[in-house]
């Protein structure tokens, strides 16, 4: 079993081994272990896209009693990859009256955060692409970019629909990153570190989740809102915005904005497994299985909210954030506080 749990790690020593046969310096043999790692994450993104693609349409035409994309291969699994193919051939048109500087780069720039954020995910014991001792903190600040590449989008496409879409973006984002963040401090007091391998490692013994409850339901619910899923997809809004920030992106730089959307569904699912299930952590299966495990029963339940609720409207979802969730976020906070040093207070008076 610890074969199988580091089989990763001894690949990537027996290719440094190679390499250091081979007369590779110590520079050079890191560059080509870090095009090794992000070819790996691009295969994780690509795989990751279809696969929760399919689970969205077909489970959620299963939840719904329909159909669903049954045509294209066995129960439709190849669907995507029609879809995918179908983009790539089609013509990318760009209307006159845009900026083009800001419109090209919006979709480039929304779809590199998102392949960023997959490379300080701790997949197992180790199995940090990028190991930072802040780690928590930069996801944070990396995802939070997204909103400006939104924004370029709407207002380089100059069109009203497209900026109105792109403004609210900005405001729901911003609004709900606030409760995120503050979810997420209850869990750096307890685990004492902002690095995600060393929060998965703290939960050797009990997953955060029972001890976060209240931070885990405000995660989760401020998560839907910073991906803008259901039932807080005002970014798209198709009855009055007519799909929002991206109505003029056609092709593939639609298919950017298209696949950041679900590859980042299973970067902040990931994040939250990490946070609150324990991430890698579990016993007889290989760390990775875990992780792995875990990130999708988060993703299966971000769908699940989305095939159930219908849309909140905006001024209530703007309401619910600032004077229910941050409030409550903040209270979870003191009473984490409160919590800790009356463990210490106790675990002292036992001595």
């Amino acid at each position: 079993m610890k074969t199988l749990n580091d089989i990763f790690l001894i690949v990537a020593s027996f290719l440094r081994g190679i390499m250091g046969n081979l007369g590779f310096s110590a520079i050079l043999a890191d560059l080509v272990m870090g095009l090794v790692s992000f070819i790996a994450i691009a295969a994780l993104v690509t795989v990751n896209i279809i696969v929760i693609l399919w689970v969205d349409r077909r489970v959620a035409s299963f939840f719904q009693e329909r159909l669903g994309p049954n045509r294209v291969g066995p129960f439709g699994l190849l669907q995507s990859v029609n879809d995918a193919a179908k983009l790539i051939g089609k013509e990318s048109i760009m209307p006159a009256a845009v900026d083009k500087k800001v419109y090209k780069l919006a979709p480039v720039l929304i779809f590199t955060v998102t392949i960023i954020l997959y490379g300080i995910l701790p997949y197992g014991r180790g199995l940090s692409p990028i190991n930072l001792s802040a780690g928590l903190l930069f996801f944070v600040a990396i995802s939070s970019t997204s909103t400006i590449a939104i924004l370029m989008a709407g207002w380089g496409s100059n069109n009203k629909y497209s900026l109105l879409g792109g403004m609210r973006t900005v405001a729901q984002v911003i609004s709900y990153e606030i409760p995120l963040a503050f979810s997420m401090v209850g869990v750096v007091m307890l685990s004492g570190s902002l690095n995600l391998g060393e929060i998965s490692a703290a939960q050797h013994r009990l997953w955060f989740v029972f001890l976060q409850p209240l931070a885990f339901i405000i995660f989760l619910v401020s998560a839907l809102a910073e991906l803008s899923r259901s039932p807080f997809d005002m970014t798209e809004a198709e009855q009055e915005l007519i799909a929002g920030y991206h109505t003029e992106y056609s092709g593939m730089r639609f298919a950017l904005f298209f696949m950041a959307e679900y590859a980042n569904l299973f970067s902040v699912a990931a994040l939250g497994a990490t946070l609150f299930l324990g991430g890698w952590e579990g016993p007889i299966l290989p760390g990775y299985a875990w992780f792995i495990g875990k990130t999708w029963a988060m993703v299966f339940v971000i769908l699940w909210l989305r095939w159930t609720f219908p849309r909140a409207r905006v001024e209530r979802m703007m309401q619910f954030n600032w004077k229910f969730l941050i409030p409550l976020s903040i209270l979870n906070i003191f009473l984490t506080g409160i919590g800790i040093k009356l463990f210490q207070y106790f675990t002292a008076a036992g001595r």
